[in-house]
């Protein structure tokens, strides 16, 4: 039956996108067969009053309609330019949550039942809802100073006036709450996605390459994370750690005795927003200098300690009174290991040096291109990215463009798609948006040299091969120590293939039992969903 609800969600979804002309919108590129016929349906089904409107106004509309599980996704795709395309995922970027706030009683309800405490034990003050997102919303509360127990990044931020008085002995925080029955409802849509991952892989070959189904199951884990604030406060909690000797950037300290699995309690950011170019100048701050601290923080934080906010954008990013960006709103991150640390670091300081063969070899070191590629031929097609952008003025150098070309090349070259590094290249197009609003003749390569050069000195240098030998011979020494518990296992399995070999494969019954009962109720659910799809089909012609 999961099956069969699924079928029909989708073709609700499918309807509700047509009927407001999104799918006429997007470019019906190597569609095929059953696909291009689909998209001509929803072409002529689109509302005549939606066909002059452009195409974030056309989304916003079909994901108020279909509400905030497939805000969530949109939101998600936009992450994804791989998938998407440049130009939809500005479109997605765009897009406001617009979600209605539910009341008050019911958000101090969730926390009470989250922490185990009474809310009056735990706000002197709870004030209604002054945000609301497809998560969850945000309300402002004030506490008790002497009982607060905040992050130990705190100690860094004491001085600032980013954590604001509300009154005599009281403190002013942020306190974000998770939306009732969204975990039902996202689990239930969740299907569907994966539906329409199947299916576009199925019917669109093109799109293998960008693995929709491992798209789908990488949008089920962070929204995972996203719905437990408890993850979201021991984000904020690590890359405070992170960066608590940095100059210039810093998150929010969290309250982790009112932080619970449906709340998270943090310090009251009250700074100007980092768009508000005008504000921060009359308040004496330098924008040019903003956007040069805000890149550069967020390679420093991706290369030196693999952990990055991979949602900057500028409604989440403030500056306080003592000039430093603050950045909330830690539902999403991004992680890189050593090697691909590495990789990056070297494939952006071959770009910066015009060193392509060097950008082509890191490729195939990395295993991100197949072998049985030619790495000359890689280095002229990456020469063909990088050549345009030097000699560029600051204004028209663009990493949205840059990734744009480096999509359709690393396609002719079979390139698979890697979900962090396109969760970093996406956040990276994002800064460097923010970064331009501060500066409009801002230079992206010109401000990540200092960082990424840094950075290849003190790793790629001499200290590389003492890291190397040191991470080896802890390797080997963890080798050592499961050697034993190895050769029992590999005992095991050898007597179990002789075994094998010698008497065949065997089901006992309960096994064979159990196949026959599941493709019994897999061919039962296909015939149902035809059915449902057909008469639904019928339904909707009458409609019309």
């Amino acid at each position: 039956m999961n099956a069969v609800f699924a079928y029909l969600k989708l073709m609700r979804a499918g309807w509700v996108m047509a009927r407001e002309g999104v799918i006429a919108s997007l470019p019906p590129d190597g569609l095929r067969g059953a696909p291009l016929a689909g998209y001509r349906i929803a072409t002529r089904l689109a509302r005549r009053s939606t066909r002059q409107s452009d195409r974030a106004d056309k989304l916003t509309r079909a994901v108020e309609r279909l509400g905030p599980s497939y805000v969530k996704l949109c939101q998600f795709l936009a992450t994804r330019p791989d998938v998407v395309g440049q130009s939809l995922a500005r479109d997605l970027s765009l897009l406001q949550d617009r979600m209605h706030t539910f009341p008050t009683d019911e958000a101090k309800r969730r926390i009470a039942e989250s922490i185990g405490v009474p809310i009056e034990d735990l706000y002197a003050w709870f004030g209604d809802p002054i945000a609301a997102a497809s998560i969850a919303q945000v309300h402002p509360a004030t506490v008790a100073d002497n009982s607060a127990t905040v992050a130990d990044n705190s100690a860094t931020v004491a001085d600032n006036s980013a954590t604001v008085a509300d009154g005599a002995g009281t403190r002013k925080v942020a306190v974000k709450v998770v939306r009732p029955g969204i975990r039902l409802r996202f689990y239930r849509d969740l299907d569907t996605f994966y539906l329409v991952a199947r299916l576009t892989e199925k019917w669109i070959p093109t799109s293998r390459r960008l693995r929709p189904v491992e798209i789908a199951r990488t949008l089920e884990q962070t929204t995972k994370i996203e719905m437990d604030m408890r993850l979201e406060a021991a984000a904020l909690s690590e890359l405070g750690d992170n960066i608590k000797e940095d100059p210039g950037f810093r998150v929010p300290a969290v309250d982790w005795k009112r932080t619970g699995r449906d709340v998270v309690t943090m310090e009251w950011v009250d700074g100007i927003k980092i768009s508000d170019v005008a504000a921060l100048r009359a308040a004496g701050h330098d924008p040019v200098h903003l956007s040069e601290v805000l890149i550069q923080s967020f390679l420093l934080h991706t290369l030196r300690d693999g952990f990055f906010h991979a949602d900057m954008h500028q409604g989440n990013l403030f500056v306080d009174a003592s000039g430093c960006i603050v950045a909330v709103d830690m539902g999403i991150v991004g992680r890189l290991g050593k090697k691909e640390r590495r990789y990056l670091a070297e494939i952006l300081y071959g770009f910066i040096q015009r060193d392509y063969r060097r950008v082509a070899e890191v490729h195939f070191e990395a295993g991100y291109v197949p072998a049985y590629h030619d790495v000359a031929s890689f280095a002229q097609a990456i020469r063909a990215v990088g050549e345009p952008i030097h000699g560029q003025s600051a204004e028209t150098i663009s990493m949205a463009k840059l990734l744009t070309l480096l999509f359709e090349v690393t396609e002719l070259f079979d390139m698979q798609t890697r979900p962090e590094l396109i969760m970093l290249q996406k956040t990276m197009v994002v800064v460097e948006g923010v970064s331009r609003l501060l500066d409009p003749h801002f230079n992206m390569w010109k401000a990540s040299e200092p960082v990424v050069g840094d950075w290849i000195l003190r790793n790629l240098g001499p200290a590389r091969i003492v890291t190397d030998v040191k991470d080896g011979l802890q390797a080997a020494a963890r080798f050592a120590e499961q050697a034993p518990q190895l050769l029992e296992r590999a005992e095991r399995l050898s007597q179990e293939l002789d075994v094998m070999s010698t008497n065949g494969l065997r089901f006992d019954d309960r096994t064979a039992e159990a196949i026959g009962k599941a493709e019994a109720r897999h061919t039962r659910s296909g015939r149902i969903a035809l059915w449902v799809i057909a008469l639904t089909a019928i339904a909707i012609a009458f409609q019309m």
